[in-house]
This record gives C-alpha cells, structure tokens and sequence, in this order.
C-alpha cells in the first residue's frame, strides 16, 4: 500500500488538513467589530486547506484511474464516494467562505476531508473494466456530483440553523422576537432567506444530478432492485417532495431540514451503505 500511486498525494493531503485543523485563529483585535472574520493565520490556514484540496484530488484522480491494477479500467466504492463527496463540499465551502464568515466550519470539514482520503487509501474500492457501455463514465460522474451537491445543501442547512440560533439567540436578549418565532436579517453575512434560497438550490442542482443517474443506469444497464437502487429511488423521491413542498406549500426552516436529511441518509445508503457492507463485511466483488 506504501507503493501506490495514491500514497505520496495522500499523505500531503492528511498533512495540509491536519494542519488548518489545529491551526488557531485569534481575532487580530476583538474590540474592533471591523475586524471580525479577519484573524491571524488564515492567510496559512486557506494555503493549507488549498494544498490538501488539490493532493486530495491528485489522490482521487489515480485512485480512479486504477494505476497499478493489470487491466484498463476505473476504481470505485464506499470510500472514494465519500472523498469525492468531501472534495467536493470543500470546493464550495472554498467559494462560501470569501463571501461569509465560516471560521467554525473550518475544522469540521477538515477533519471530515482528513478522514475521507485516509478511508479511501485504506480501502480503494475495487476496479472495474473499461468494458461495457459508453453511458457509464457518465453515470459514475453525475452520481458522485449528486452526493457533492446534496453534501453541499447539508453544509449550508447546517449554517442555516447555526445562524438562525444566533439571531434568535440575539433577539431573545434584545426582546425583539418576531410574532413568527423565526427571527429574520442577516447572519454570517448573508440574509437568512438568501442563504436559505441558496440551500434549495443545491438540493435542486443535486436532485436533477441524480435523476441523471437514475435514467443513465436503466439506459446502459439491466435494471435490478438491488440494495442501491431502491435507496437510491427512495432518496429521490423524498426529495422530489422537498422541492414540491417548497414550490406548492412553502416548505421551510426545520421542516425542510428535516426532509434534506432523510434525502441524504438514504442517498448515503444508497451506494456508501451497499459498497460498505459488500465490499468489507461480506468481501464480495461488485459491479459499479
């Protein structure tokens, strides 16, 4: 495993994320409201997660490829889903945090990227043969964007509730608490129905992605109601009833939180949850 093409592209990853995990931020001057969100060591900090964002994709890339196997073809499971997930989470995270004030996330999704290119060195899926129908590169392509974009709405779900608890918490000390109970303004820099908005989107960007799976893997293969498939149509159906809820009953807040995350537990069932048990409990070869 030391000689693999992924090991030396993995272990810069694991370094730089190690590094802006335990990196301290301190305020350069607490008493100056100005300066809030620019802290000292977030110039190395942003290095850092940039160094291990770009060896973690040179990891994913020939972990892909399948290098070192004998025969032509691509390396998928459990694992590198979940790097590519992660991946591609901090690739938004990374546009996110120029324009809001995201220092507590930072730590949270390196140690989430750190743990995601330690698994998938550790378990690098098995490879499968160029062989078969041209659809499915595509196939694999728009089910690995459809985890990224739905992992993208859960990070931004979560900075939903982590804001609304800050304005709530803002306006309970202030007496100032809509006849709503959900207070409204801005937080982390963004109006929260922006940043509400902008979760919807991703959900919507990642239920188009994998109902392009879903179409994609009837068209180049046999359809079989397997473990994967059905999370995978329960997931979208239960988000195609978000997007409804949203559209025809306004669905929002905790509500529309809720069904994101029912979505995403099923969708991470859906292929992590099958590889996982196939690939490492009952050692099992499988089909992409």
């Amino acid at each position: 495993m030391i000689l693999s093409p992924t090991f030396w592209p993995s272990c810069v990853a694991v370094l730089a994320y190690a590094l802006a995990t335990v990196w301290p931020l301190r305020s350069a001057d607490a008493s100056d409201p100005a300066l809030t969100g620019h802290t000292q060591g977030e110039g190395l900090v942003r290095q850092a997660l940039l160094l291990g964002w770009l060896a973690q994709g040179v990891a994913i890339a020939l972990d892909a490829l399948s290098l070192d196997s004998p025969l032509p073809g691509a390396r998928f499971g459990f694992a590198p889903a979940l790097s590519v997930t992660a991946w591609l989470v901090l690739a938004v995270y990374a546009v996110e945090s120029r324009r809001l004030a995201l220092p507590s996330v930072r730590r949270s999704l390196s140690v989430l990227a750190l743990g995601t290119v330690v698994l998938a060195w550790l378990f690098p899926g098995q490879a499968h043969a160029t062989a078969g129908s041209a659809w499915a590169p595509l196939h694999w392509l728009t089910g690995f964007a459809s985890y990224g974009l739905m992992g993208a709405a859960l990070l931004h779900a979560a900075l939903l509730r982590h804001a609304e608890r800050r304005l709530r918490a803002g306006a309970v000390s202030s007496g100032q608490i809509p006849a709503t109970g959900r207070p409204s303004g801005h937080a982390l820099g963004m109006p929260l129905l922006r940043l509400e908005s902008l979760t919807l989107r991703f959900v919507a960007a990642g239920f188009v992605m994998l109902s392009l799976t879903l179409v994609l893997g009837a068209t180049f293969a046999p359809w079989r109601w397997d473990h994967k498939t059905v999370f995978s149509v329960l997931s979208w159906a239960v988000f195609a009833t978000l997007l409804v809820g949203r559209a025809r009953f306004g669905w929002r807040g905790p509500q529309a939180i809720r069904w994101l995350l029912a979505g995403s537990m099923l969708l991470l069932l859906a292929y992590v949850g099958s590889r996982f048990v196939l690939e490492i409990v009952l050692h099992r070869q499988v089909v992409a």
